[in-house]
């Protein structure tokens, strides 16, 4: 089973893409040499930071061979009723799946054609990973700023997982489960889980004259291509105005710098995929779902407004049962907006 939830919420998103990669190659080699037929499980959420995407897509950009007429895969949360919820749209889904598995067995995805993209994706990877543990596990302000600044602590008053939030408990990152890691971050419209890193990562590289090597691997390499695409798509979704408001309104002056500058990091990440990618503005490749999310935003905005103001009045008054259903609403609402949520 190939496990994406906890390896991006360790050491981020593109670091857990490029190792996750490395590893299916190795277990696809090691099956090749004694002659065993692999089926790789593939243990995906409904977002971004934990593996989630368009299902064509993750298919198809997956080692040459892992693919081999099967494939195992997970679905979750609210992409069960998105995916399969009427009997037309599940068909149409499991034609989706049927078509990738067969074009991946018959047409293997490309490898890196160059052997330098491997040295590249490490080091980009390594600075990537550095930049995200630095701030998620090394930063002693990020825990609290976490806690103010999304629903994380109230999503536990909330009957909406099957699971508890922690595995211990703890108050530490590292036994925070994935889904209320990346579920709390969506609510905000910072889906931090998804990008934090990849700016430094691909800064780096480029600064070091490797612009013109990225691009080429975003043209011919599958893989790499569609970790760009992904991070590009929840770019796209996220807001920092919309974040800057919850960071004003329930964060305390001492940790509002660190806002400022994980916003900034943001803007890093978007201004380094668009180099690489060469679009001029975000979703530019994909204009349907630009058009989607630009109609959900009337919707999305007010909630996101009141769901501060909720959280504002419910840290005051933690046991008002009206104010949990108040939040519980705008909850569903935002999640029903961002989609990729789980």
């Amino acid at each position: 089973m190939v496990g994406y939830s906890d390896s991006g919420k360790d050491a981020g998103r593109f670091t857990a893409a490029w190792e996750l990669y490395k590893a299916q190659e190795d277990v696809v080699a090691a099956c090749n040499d004694y002659g065993i037929k692999v089926t790789l499980f593939h243990g995906r959420g409904g977002s971004i930071g934990r593996g989630g995407g368009p299902t064509y897509l993750a298919i198809q950009s997956q080692p040459p061979g892992s693919v081999m007429g099967t494939l195992r895969s997970t679905e979750q949360g609210e992409m069960v009723e998105a995916k399969f919820g009427l009997p037309q749209i599940a068909v149409r889904q499991l034609e989706i799946y049927t078509t990738a598995v067969l074009l991946a067995t018959l047409r293997p995805p490309l490898p890196p054609r160059d052997e330098n993209w491997r040295s590249l994706m490490e080091e980009i990877s390594e600075i990537s990973c550095k930049c995200y543990r630095n701030v998620v596990y090394e930063n002693p302000e990020f825990l609290s700023y976490f806690h103010e600044a999304t629903p994380e602590a109230e999503l536990g008053f909330l009957n909406i997982g099957s699971r508890p939030a922690r595995r211990k408990n703890t108050k530490g990152i590292g036994n925070l489960r994935a889904i209320p890691w990346v579920f709390a971050w969506t609510q905000t419209r910072f889906v931090l889980p998804a990008w934090l890193g990849v700016g430094a990562g691909l800064k780096g590289a480029c600064e070091k004259g490797h612009s013109e090597e990225l691009k080429a691997m975003y043209k011919e390499w599958p893989f790499f291509q569609s970790t760009i695409d992904l991070i590009e798509m929840v770019l796209g979704k996220a807001d920092t105005t919309i974040a800057k408001y919850y960071d004003e309104a329930l964060v305390s002056e001492e940790r509002q710098e660190l806002g400022r500058e994980l916003r900034n990091e943001l803007l890093t990440a978007e201004k380094f995929v668009l180099v690489i990618s060469g679009h001029e503005k975000l979703q530019q490749n994909n204009r349907s779902l630009r058009r989607l999310v630009e109609n959900r935003l009337p919707f999305l905005n007010p909630m996101n407004l009141l769901q501060v103001e909720i959280l504002k009045r419910l840290r005051r008054d933690d046991d008002n049962l009206k104010l949990r259903d108040a939040l519980l609403i705008t909850v569903n609402g935002i999640a029903a907006g961002m989609r990729n949520t789980g």
